[in-house]
């Protein structure tokens, strides 16, 4: 909801429609919400996201370009298959910037953070045993982002978020072999271990956990999932 002035006015909301309509894209992305091989069509989207094509078609554009989805012949969109050797690499550039984003978000998290961080913490341990994937995934993102966002570099978060988006889509295949018990899959989550490392300001012990977390989480997915022979 948009703030009032000091006059008793609604401020009015500055950002940019293509810009919402790109947002919605990339966090539908980063949250697994999207699925490999998925098509989608500018029209679809605008009619579920009530606006026009024109935002959509230059959302996709700009998705294109950072490899999040490839182009159809037909005009629509795809998200990419990717090949394991592609996804391993991709998780080895995950544990590089994601350790180094939460060593560095230790030791600048204040109090106010860490409670946001330890609420984020509790919800994605609740969605787990609530049965949830899709609330698991979208709490597993903000758990994470929770805590990169205070790594204090811009350029960083945009490298994590860019990875994320060509890797989101195959995270849901982690409820693979959970399909009866979803809580099984906090067996590979080290999301508690993370928190309690950044309580007690250990910033290498935050940095290894949360590469335990993606490396498990990547070793599960490699395990269960056939994955085409692509080129990269």
């Amino acid at each position: 909801m948009a703030d009032k002035t000091q006059f008793g006015l609604t401020a009015l909301d500055t950002v940019p429609l293509h810009e919402k309509v790109y947002l919605e894209l990339v966090r539908a992305l980063m949250s697994g919400q999207l699925q490999p091989g998925q098509k989608l069509t500018s029209r679809k989207l605008a009619k579920e996201l009530g606006t026009s094509d024109m935002p959509v078609r230059s959302a996709f554009m700009r998705l294109q370009a950072l490899r999040a989805l490839s182009p159809m012949p037909n005009g629509s969109v795809e998200v990419p298959m990717i090949s394991a050797d592609r996804f391993q690499q991709l998780t080895d550039v995950r544990t590089v910037l994601e350790g180094t984003a939460t060593e560095l978000a230790t030791k600048l998290i204040n109090g106010n953070n860490l409670r946001a961080i330890r609420r984020h913490c509790a919800e994605l341990t609740q969605a787990a045993r609530s049965g949830d994937i899709d609330d698991y995934l979208r709490k597993n993102h903000d758990f994470k982002f929770s805590i990169y966002r205070h790594c204090g570099n811009e350029q960083m978060i945009f490298l994590i978020e860019t990875v994320w988006m060509q890797v989101g889509p195959f995270l849901r295949n982690l409820r693979i072999g959970f399909e009866d018990d979803l809580a099984g899959i906090l067996g590979i989550d080290y999301h508690e271990e993370v928190v309690a490392a950044i309580e007690a300001g250990d910033s290498k012990r935050a940095r290894a956990a949360i590469v335990r977390d993606i490396h498990e989480g990547a070793t599960h997915i490699l395990k269960q999932v056939r994955f085409p022979e692509l080129r990269h």
